[in-house]
This record gives structure tokens, sequence and C-alpha cells, in this order.
């Protein structure tokens, strides 16, 4: 892991990476991108509303050139949407801008995490568990492949976890 002074946040849908992501960035003294809260901004419409209009490769290319602005910036914590790891080149990026950090959590815990939502297209449709279960088969891998750090998810309040994010980056993040 090279110094650096971004830290990146991966994972599954629902693994926290908003919430735990404000956190730490509040912790570090750093500016928070969250980037698909970035893109809704941008385009002034949900994510939910893009996917139906112009479908998953259209949001995929916006997120793609969103992220390649996002990650060079010099001391930023950015959360990544869940999907944004399926585009090499966005796996290159975060690899050679940052430190990545995975939140890592369990598909049950993601189901029962995710139980009201209703805003995130990926996992819209009556087989929640089972749309949980593929996109954990396609994207697992891939999440591992360009992790510097791993934090597994607990049963647990965010007031639990971040603590144990904190001692985990401090022990190995080595900030520019």
């Amino acid at each position: 892991m090279n110094p650096s002074p971004n830290l990146f946040l991966i994972g599954p849908t629902g693994a926290g990476k908003t919430t735990i992501g404000q956190r730490l960035a509040a912790h570090y003294g750093l500016p928070f991108v969250d980037l698909d809260v970035q893109i809704e901004a941008r385009l002034g419409t949900t994510l939910v509303s893009l996917f139906e209009r112009e479908g998953e490769a259209a949001f995929r290319a916006l997120e793609s050139a969103h992220l390649d602005e996002s990650s060079r910036a010099d001391g930023v914590v950015l959360a990544t949407g869940a999907g944004a790891v399926l585009d090499a080149d966005n796996r290159a990026r975060l690899m050679s801008r940052g430190t990545v950090l995975l939140l890592s959590v369990d598909v049950a815990e993601q189901f029962d995490r995710l139980a009201h939502d209703t805003v995130r297209p990926m996992i819209t449709g009556t087989d929640r568990r089972g749309r949980l279960e593929s996109l954990a088969a396609e994207r697992n891998a891939l999440y591992e492949e360009i992790a510097d750090l791993i934090f597994l998810g607990r049963h647990e309040h965010v007031d639990a976890a971040v603590p144990r994010a904190v001692a985990l980056l401090d022990r190995h993040w080595r900030r520019a």
C-alpha cells in the first residue's frame, strides 16, 4: 500500500460506505464525496430515474467520468457506488490514486439493512435476497482484488463500527 492522502471506500450496497465514510472524513478532517450523491446533484435527478430513462450502461459511463474526476483530489474520503469496481479503468484509478478500504458485509446483513430501501436501482424487484447474492457473486472478487484494507462489517451500530474502522486505518493507512 502506497502512501496516499486519499481514502476510497468500496463495497456492496448497504455496507455503510456513506455513513461510515462521512464519519471517517470528519475524524480525519477531510472532505467527503459520495459518488452517487454527486452524480444525482449534477444531473438533477435520482439514480432510479436515470436507470429507468437511460439504462445501466449510461449510468456506468457517468459513474466512470465522475470517479475519474473525484479520485484526482488530494486529500478526500470518497465513497464509490457498489458497482464502480465493474469497470477495469475504475479499479485501476482507485488502486493508483488512493488507499482502498473495502467495507465487507455478508448478504444476510445487507438484506436486513436494505429491507425498506426503495432508492437503489440494482436491487429492485421481488427477489431482493437473490439479487444481492447474484451481485455478491459478481463483485466480491473484484472488491478484494483492489482492496488495500478490509473492514469486516458486523451486526452493529455505526457508533461501534467507526472506532473499529479508525483503529484499522490508524494501524495501516500511510497518509501522504
